[in-house]
């Protein structure tokens, strides 16, 4: 004979009540840790970054180049090596990553990408580091000085070449994703109207799955302009740069900027304000990257396909 059924029966056991109440409790508190994290860097950052501005001289900011010791501290230069270092790493991440996520989604046999895929990631984790050292003594002496003959041993091409090798991995893995989520049926119904599959994915597959693959290339852009070590390594201009638009040349991008002079000696704080300039580059590269971010969010709520 069944029990009848009551309030106290449908509230359920005061044991499993009382765990899942702890365990939204911790939830919410390393919510508001990740918060009050956040909130902490962004303040120390725009103070410090405020007193460097308060005590700058505005034509410091647009000067010859950067050099912080010497009182130089011109942002374009910053601004010029990254745009240019994160542009060549997207022009070869691009076709590299949707090439391979491509493949995964809809060449690959399952075999083939239980094989690929990991491999694809296991590259996605090899330390930037690494990456670096190899642009600086693969990518620039045997591929950019053979194609460009007036290049310099250091160079923003080699840099923009290992980043790009850094984030190929993170576009080919989202997009795919992005493009397996699409259904089955839209594949189907564009096979019976007599299209193959290269058309398939070309007309159906990426136009449902754009959302997904927009958000990987501003992902990507947002790792390639946060990349330290490699453009550290392999871009030069360690003690500074002067403004310059050809890749040919050493640079130095936001991040490389802030490496070259907090080195971890005693020597960071340095002769004026180049101190306080670090903090200010720092809340430049949040900037960018809180806007990209945005952008990518807004993209994705508006072009969302929902099947």
């Amino acid at each position: 004979m069944t029990q009848p059924l009551t309030i106290e029966g449908l509230v359920g056991d005061r044991k499993r009540r009382r765990r899942e109440r702890r365990v939204k409790s911790l939830f919410v508190l390393a919510g508001l840790v990740s918060i009050a994290i956040s909130v902490a860097i962004v303040v120390s950052l725009a103070g410090e970054a405020w007193s460097f501005l308060s005590q700058v001289e505005l034509s410091e900011l647009f000067t010859v180049g950067w050099f912080p010791r010497r009182g130089l501290f011109d942002i374009p230069t910053l601004l010029i090596a990254t745009t240019i270092i994160a542009g060549i790493g997207m022009i070869v991440a691009i076709p590299l990553g949707l090439g391979t996520a491509s493949y995964l989604a809809e060449y690959a046999t399952p075999r083939a990408r239980r094989w690929l895929k990991p491999t694809i990631e296991v590259l996605a984790g090899i330390p930037s580091v690494v990456l670096g050292f190899w642009a600086l003594t693969f990518i620039s002496p045997e591929v950019v000085s053979r194609i460009f003959t007036s290049a310099k041993p250091f160079t923003m091409m080699a840099a923009g070449l290992g980043v790009g090798v850094l984030i190929t991995p993170l576009v080919a893995t989202v997009s795919e994703d992005a493009m397996r989520s699409v259904p089955r049926e839209l594949r189907e119904a564009s096979y019976g109207l007599g299209a193959d599959r290269a058309t398939t994915v070309r007309r159906v597959v990426f136009p449902a799955a754009l959302s997904g693959i927009v958000a990987s290339m501003i992902l990507a852009l947002s790792r390639a302009i946060g990349e330290t070590m490699i453009v550290f390594m392999a871009a030069g201009a360690v003690g500074g740069a002067l403004r310059t638009w050809d890749p040919l040349d050493p640079g130095q991008t936001m991040t490389a900027a802030i490496a070259s002079l907090a080195t971890g000696s005693d020597q960071v704080a340095g002769e004026g304000l180049a101190f306080q300039s670090l903090f200010f580059v720092g809340l430049l590269l949040f900037l960018i990257t809180l806007a990209l971010n945005s952008v990518s969010n807004r993209f994705v709520r508006k072009y969302r396909e929902q099947y």
